[in-house]
């Protein structure tokens, strides 16, 4: 009988709010001592760092859930993730990023547990046309008019990207896991071309499942993950139209689908409404592959909760300024994996 190795791993996906950390010069740890107003100061970049006190806050949260892989969405590029490696997390991890197309510079990446027993390889899919026009440019396009950049142009690509993360032993050809990570098109409408974001997330939801389809094709029995932030209801139950194709196009599960997790306990953002209401909601996903849902540890699916000084779980959000005092106004979905076969 041959032998095969195998490994257990544990993942974290978060959306961690404006992740900007970028100085002047070179940091030390002693900058973790500062007031808020000296730590600002040490960057002079147009974007803001995050709060010293809400970055150390989700450090302490990523270290209490340990993971081995940490999925990250709205990093502000690989500075910033380099250093919140270097200052928070004991540089205990790899960081690994390609920046994308945000107009906010805000991109996907990950961090990788050092001393893994396996290799990786990111790749981007930033350049992939999504097959997406607003309805102005198609009117436009229809009449051979110029769309953009004094040129017709066939097609958007994503608004940040889709990370390709591979798992390897020799070969990145071949593969033991593939991660797709990707941060679909907010609900904002600023130009008010697109109510709520909504034909555009679409696009970039059908651009994301033919990447996997691909990703399938040639690799049928390989585990693959689809993550990130959706920036909607992409679950099971009451789904959002733009990803109605998630379910009769692939046959992906959502992990807490799979550990069967209360709906009451999935929630991973929410919206603060008038009256001291707050309307839980998960919009954050780790979506798995038939080869993946297998792998699935029992009872290691959740979504973890954020912790004051003394240890315990903060309360629900019910105002504005309860949510801005949390370390992001998203919160981690974790999962573990077990007996993935390395090759």
């Amino acid at each position: 009988m041959t032998w095969t190795e195998t490994t257990n791993l544990k993942f974290c996906l978060l959306n961690a709010e404006n992740l900007f950390l970028m100085f002047d010069g070179t940091p030390t740890k002693d900058v973790l001592n500062l007031k808020e107003a000296q730590w600002q100061r040490l960057s002079s970049s147009i974007y803001e760092n995050k709060s010293l006190k809400k970055t150390q806050d989700i450090a302490k949260a990523l270290k209490e859930i340990n993971a081995d892989i940490i999925m990250l969405c709205e990093v502000g590029g690989f500075e910033s993730l380099k250093n919140f490696n270097l200052l928070f997390m004991d540089d205990a991890y790899s960081p690994c990023l390609i920046e994308g197309n945000s107009e906010r510079n805000i991109d996907v990446g990950f961090l990788i547990r050092k001393n893994l027993p396996f290799y990786f390889d990111l790749q981007s899919n930033k350049n992939r046309p999504i097959n997406y026009l607003y309805p102005h440019e198609r009117e436009s396009l229809l009449h051979g008019y110029p769309v953009k950049g004094g040129k017709v142009t066939s097609s958007h690509k994503f608004s940040r990207d889709v990370a390709e993360l591979r798992l390897f032993k020799t070969d990145k050809e071949k593969p033991s896991l593939i991660v797709l990570l990707a941060h679909l098109k907010s609900r904002l409408d600023p130009e008010r071309i697109d109510p709520n974001g909504f034909e555009r997330r679409q696009a970039e939801l059908r651009t994301l499942l033919e990447i996997y389809h691909e990703l399938e094709i040639v690799h049928p029995d390989l585990p693959l993950i689809v993550a990130g932030d959706f920036n909607g209801n992409a679950s099971k139950i009451n789904t959002d139209e733009e990803f109605k194709d998630l379910y009769s196009s692939t046959p992906l599960k959502d992990v807490l689908e799979v550990s069967g997790l209360p709906q009451e306990a999935r929630a991973t953002f929410y919206q603060v409404r008038n009256g001291s209401r707050a309307e839980g909601r998960q919009i954050d996903f780790a979506f798995l592959s038939p080869h993946t849902q297998q792998l699935v540890k029992p009872g290691g699916s959740y979504v973890h909760r954020y912790k004051d000084e003394f240890g315990m779980e903060h309360d629900i959000p019910r105002n504005m300024d309860a949510k801005l005092n949390l370390p992001s106004d998203h919160y981690p979905l974790v999962f573990e994996i077990e007996n993935l076969k390395l090759k």
